[in-house]
């Protein structure tokens, strides 16, 4: 009691009193709110409890345990959701899963159930918050008046805060989770990209695909992973910068037995120095059983190419297109070898964006594109939907002006020795990039993160390409001006777009400039002969 009479002895003026019954009636709501408990509920054959937490970000979480969470930002009011899945009538979800008419009414069985748990708990926050704001403001400051003061306050704020809850919903975020957990039914429970983006486009659907996934997850534990394989989507693993990690194989494999993948595509630095010694250490792409499209580092030598290029089943892209499950994939190897000291690798950006861009030039239609440096990278801009590289051990993304994207992979290898250089440890990162199959446009892409030496953890990220099919437009050409010398403004007309989607792009018949033919000189690449 020595706590309230202190508070009451502050709040002797005016202003100051209205600010402590504030105060106090927000600390009596937050306790109310954190001693409401948990509301049963059952969401179509999952039995769950819900709860709701003051929380400084909006967020759904719901807890498939043991297998992991699922995190949504599905609105921007200061309260965390809950979700905990705590069992499954199996026989139900059999028979919602398996006959055609009940599986039908699973999207409405599954809305109504949601909205009458969230009701629920919601009415029960707000009478335990009101009731713990009455009863601290009762406490605090001994006076019935004061005691309804804060109640009331606390009933305007609790309002508005439900009012910015329900402006701020976002359906659209239960198509983009967050996932924490075993790798093994990561795919099961985030469902497929490809279905995602044509079949559930309404988050009813996605409510229905979640429970689905999760009760034939829980149904079959002891055969994992459950994974309805889509016929309609190309799914390509995108690794780099492996620097002869073994461990790296070891995330190949498992990613591509739960993600079903139909080809890797490797952005370089497979080895660390490009000697002959490291070739042994590539044989491993020839036990993966899909193809391996590889493009050569800065840290790869002509003999790592030569020796990548002798398994059965890779693809080695050095200036050449192959098409590859469908995709037609253009590889660019990086021009320098820097573990060569006895040659200058030239690196800086303008010269490497122009060895990009010269080659581009000369580039047909490809689905794909495949370099090591993001710098590199930028010179395709204008060209293709999508480019892949890796070299910064940090992934990125980047959408350009002209409609490309660039992905930039971290290291799948975890920078390999390299992570010892540092006080943290350098995650193991890949991504799966989920290709439609008529269209060979992106669609959605799940970024994969797994703790670096000595750590154990996996996080998965979806991401839904907002616009597969949007016009790719050819970077600005660049006009002489009168005098002779080069303008640096853009000319007003670019021209056409280069292609739309299901359109054919012609063979570009621009060449190179003089400068370019100089920096190509520059960055003509020195290989380690062995």
């Amino acid at each position: 009691m020595k706590l309230a009479e202190r508070i009451r002895a502050v709040v002797r003026s005016r202003p100051a009193k209205a600010a402590g019954v504030l105060l106090v009636a927000a600390v009596g709501a937050w306790l109310g709110i954190i001693l409401s408990g948990t509301v049963r509920a059952d969401v179509g054959p999952v039995e769950t409890g819900m709860s709701l937490r003051p929380a400084w970000t909006g967020e759904t979480v719901v807890d498939a345990h043991p297998f992991g969470t699922l995190r949504f930002r599905s609105h921007d009011a200061p309260l965390l959701l809950r979700i905990t899945l705590e069992n499954i009538d199996q026989e139900e979800a059999k028979s919602l899963i398996e006959d055609p008419r009940l599986s039908d009414r699973l999207p409405g069985i599954i809305e109504r159930d949601l909205r009458d748990g969230v009701q629920a708990l919601v009415i029960r926050s707000l009478l335990c918050a009101s009731a713990g704001a009455l009863i601290v403001s009762f406490v605090v400051f001994r006076r019935p008046k004061t005691a309804l003061y804060g109640l009331l306050a606390a009933a305007v704020a609790l309002a508005g805060t439900g009012v910015v809850a329900a402006v701020t919903f976002k359906p659209g975020s239960l198509v983009e989770p967050r996932y924490s957990g075993v790798i093994a039914v990561a795919p099961s429970l985030v469902g497929s990209a490809e279905s995602i983006v044509t079949r559930f486009e309404s988050y009813r659907s996605q409510l229905t695909k979640l429970v689905t996934n999760v009760s034939k997850l829980y149904d079959t534990v002891s055969d994992l992973p459950v994974y309805d394989a889509d016929p309609s989507s190309i799914r390509v693993l995108h690794v780099s910068d492996i620097h002869i990690n073994p461990i790296a194989w070891n995330v190949i494999r498992s990613l591509k037995e739960q993600f079903k993948i139909d080809v890797v595509v490797d952005t370089g630095d497979i080895s660390d120095h490009g000697t002959k010694a490291e070739n042994k250490f590539v044989e491993e792409i020839g036990r993966l059983g899909v193809p391996y499209v590889f493009v050569r580092g800065n840290h790869d030598s002509m003999t790592t190419q030569k020796a990548v290029a002798r398994q059965k089943n890779a693809v080695v892209l050095d200036d050449r297109t192959a098409t590859v499950a469908g995709l037609s994939i253009y590889g660019l190897g990086d021009p320098r070898f820097t573990p060569d000291k006895s040659v200058i690798a030239e690196s800086d950006p303008e010269s490497l964006k122009a060895y990009g861009r010269a080659h581009s030039l000369r580039l047909a239609r490809a689905d794909l594109v495949a370099v090591h440096d993001p710098t590199v990278a930028r010179g395709f801009s204008g060209t293709t939907s999508m480019v892949l590289a890796g070299h910064s051990h940090e992934r990125s993304t980047h959408l350009l002006p002209t409609g490309t994207r660039i992905l930039v992979q971290g290291s799948t290898g975890g920078a390999g020795l390299r992570a010892l250089e540092h006080d943290e440890p350098t995650p193991v990162q890949a991504s799966v990039l989920y290709f439609d199959k008529q269209t060979r446009r992106l669609q959605a892409w799940d970024d994969i993160t797994l703790g670096g030496l000595g750590e154990q953890s996996i996080h998965i990220q979806r991401h839904v390409e907002p616009a597969p099919g949007r016009m790719i437009s050819p970077e600005p050409t660049v006009a002489p001006s009168p005098t002779g010398t080069t303008s640096g403004t853009s000319t007003p007309n670019a021209g056409p777009p280069l292609w739309h989607e299901g359109q054919s792009s012609p063979m570009l018949q621009r060449s190179p400039t003089e400068d370019v033919r100089n920096r190509m000189k520059i960055l003509s690449p020195h290989r380690l002969a062995a």
